[in-house]
């Protein structure tokens, strides 16, 4: 098991509550009592789909947030800088992603080689699973509905790349990653919410990809990042271990409460 908060989180232990990177040097992953809080030394260009912080930007912070499953989704990113500005946080250069899964639960696993460093950083809950190209409820681009909300749920991933990218291959890492993810779904089981068919991730599910771009250039530029680089066999690796382990604690969890 790689959940490196799990003991700050079940027993409080303090000193259990950071995590150094060994692909990045000076990336600092730590846990609060709401919050995961990723940290590097030096800003990174990311690609994101995060509610606070979504698109092309600089960042040097990744927050994953937590909310309970009666969290109103009226206005996330307000809520987020609310959040930040509680927390003494610059709201600017940082990225905010929101989950329903206990942060015990976090799953981290990293890759290093000669040409590159990764961590992947995952948290996994699938009680809105959903298949991309079913029929099942849509929202339109104000939110309205036909349905009832949903309950709060989500795959939320961060991916840092410690070395150098182009922009299409960072498209490319994050559809590699995405289809590992549909992957590990598959392979557990897990199946959309309303129709039962195989799920390929949630309604909600979110990634940011932050990339190093070291200053010496000492390392080789890649181009692609799909499954037949290496670049993008370890991305899929990182991402199916740790979503599959992070919804593996979060199913041992519920077996030990006697939760469905």
């Amino acid at each position: 098991m790689t959940l490196p908060f799990y003991n700050y989180f079940t027993y409080g232990k303090v000193e259990d509550n950071t995590y150094a990177s060994s692909s990045w040097p000076g990336l600092h992953i730590s846990a609060h009592e709401r919050h995961i809080k990723a940290q590097s030394a030096d800003p990174a260009l990311a690609l994101s789909s995060a509610v606070y912080g979504g698109g092309m930007l600089e960042l040097n912070r990744v927050f994953n947030i937590y909310v309970d499953k009666h969290y109103r989704c009226d206005d996330p990113p307000r809520d987020i800088a609310e959040a930040l500005q509680d927390w003494q946080e610059q709201a600017d250069q940082c990225a905010g992603l929101l989950t329903a899964v206990r942060l015990e639960h976090t799953s981290i696993q990293e890759y290093r080689s000669s040409e590159f460093g990764l961590l992947c950083c995952t948290t996994a809950g699938v009680s809105n699973a959903a298949r991309a190209g079913s029929e099942r409820t849509v929202f339109d681009v104000h939110g309205k509905k036909e349905k009832p909300p949903y309950i709060p749920g989500t795959i939320n991933i961060m991916l840092w790349f410690n070395g150098q990218m182009t922009p299409g291959a960072m498209v490319n890492a994050v559809q590699t990653a995405v289809e590992a993810k549909a992957a590990a779904l598959a392979d557990a089981g897990i199946a959309d919410s309303e129709n039962g068919l195989p799920a390929t991730g949630t309604t909600t599910d979110a990634m940011v990809l932050a990339v190093g771009q070291p200053a010496d250039h000492s390392q080789p530029l890649h181009t692609y990042a799909g499954t037949a680089t290496a670049l993008g066999a370890a991305i899929g690796r990182l991402v199916y271990d740790t979503v599959k382990e992070s919804l593996e604690a979060g199913l041992q969890w519920k077996e030990r409460v006697g939760q469905q």
